[in-house]
């Protein structure tokens, strides 16, 4: 059972991403996508609307780390 997951909770989303999508550089991700990606995660309460720039920012940057750690493992 998952856990609930809010926007803040930039690492968790950044490793749901990376095992979601391991195939996929987050840096070439648009943050629509990015954004519809994160609200679609399973245990995401966030409300829609309290994303921002900053935010997805982080959660690509915690989901390039996985990105990178998964290539070097």
């Amino acid at each position: 059972m998952s856990r609930d997951i809010d926007w803040t909770d930039t690492l968790e989303i950044g490793i749901q991403l990376q095992e979601k999508f391991p195939d996929v550089d987050p840096y070439t991700v648009r943050f629509t996508d990015l954004h519809k990606w994160v609200t679609e995660l399973p245990g995401f309460i966030g409300d829609k609307s309290k994303s921002s720039e900053g935010l997805l920012e982080a959660i690509q940057t915690a989901w390039h780390e996985e990105y990178e750690d998964a290539r070097e493992a």
